[in-house]
């Protein structure tokens, strides 16, 4: 398709991507309060690099397989006496370091470390293109299988025992989405924003939707308009894309955070 062969629409159809994956999992990451947990899988990633570099595997296939395995340490370790603040400050921490320095021990590869903690989205090829699609499309699968599972694991664990949902098994779930993000995500937004995009679009539409359903769509177009309208301003004030694109999405969380302020506002003088 000749349309792909313009750099901007591949870096704009990889961010959709992106949020059409991140934005209905970030919904979860803000309900159970789990920002932290994104970040400490997210670090991973960089571990993940360089083992795939070590080994010369796919750099999706070694993100994948650190990120599933950092989770799921943690969500293992979670329920064994461990502070999960301190838990995930310490793993967060410690991954993303061993990642770092792992990588300079690699002799004979050129690692671009910029490109996989801030994103490199404008250098997005065709088969980038096929793994975040590809990985979008399973996460999108997952959440519509497993949705009313989750969602009642997530807002009362005792009742969905009681209904014969196991909460362990979908925190599972979860993990296993979580990894699937980060693993396609680390392309266009790199590690150290991965967890922005899947809390921002989130957040944002949480203040406007009375049904958890209507969250998840409006966190996905909320994410969708970020991305394009970072790319169109990175563009216009030659910033780096990335950044941009989370610093967009940071505005329209301000934007609708002062119209949910006015709003119950003026229902209060009503």
């Amino acid at each position: 398709m000749i349309f792909l062969d313009d750099f901007i629409i591949r870096a704009a159809l990889a961010g959709i991507g992106v949020a059409f994956a991140a934005a209905p999992l970030g919904c979860f990451v803000v309900w159970r309060r789990m920002a932290y947990f994104g970040d400490a899988t997210a670090h991973a990633s960089i571990l993940g690099v360089a083992l795939a570099l070590t080994f010369d595997v796919s750099i999706f296939s070694g993100v994948l397989v650190t990120a599933l395995l950092m989770a799921s340490t943690i969500s293992t370790l979670s329920g064994r006496g461990y502070a999960m603040d301190t838990l995930l400050g310490v793993m967060a921490h410690s991954a993303l370091a061993l990642g770092l320095v792992a990588v300079s021990f690699l002799q004979g590869v050129r690692v671009d470390l910029m490109a996989y903690l801030f994103g490199d989205i404008l250098a997005v090829s065709r088969g980038d293109l096929a793994v975040i699609w590809s990985g979008a499309a399973m996460v999108l699968g997952l959440m519509w299988w497993r949705w009313s599972s989750l969602l009642i694991a997530t807002l009362n664990p005792e009742l969905a025992q009681a209904s014969g949902v196991n909460p362990r098994r979908e925190q599972l779930v979860l993990t296993l989405a979580l990894a699937l993000v980060v693993a396609v995500a680390i392309k266009v937004v790199g590690v150290l924003l991965i967890a922005a995009m899947l809390l921002i679009p989130a957040a944002t539409a949480r203040a406007f939707s009375s049904t958890p359903e209507r969250m998840a769509v409006l966190a996905i177009c909320i994410g969708c308009a970020s991305v394009v309208g970072g790319i169109y301003v990175s563009f216009g004030a030659d910033t780096p894309t990335g950044p941009t694109i989370v610093s967009t999405g940071t505005a329209l969380f301000a934007a609708a955070s002062i119209l949910a302020l006015i709003g119950r506002s003026l229902r209060r003088r009503g």
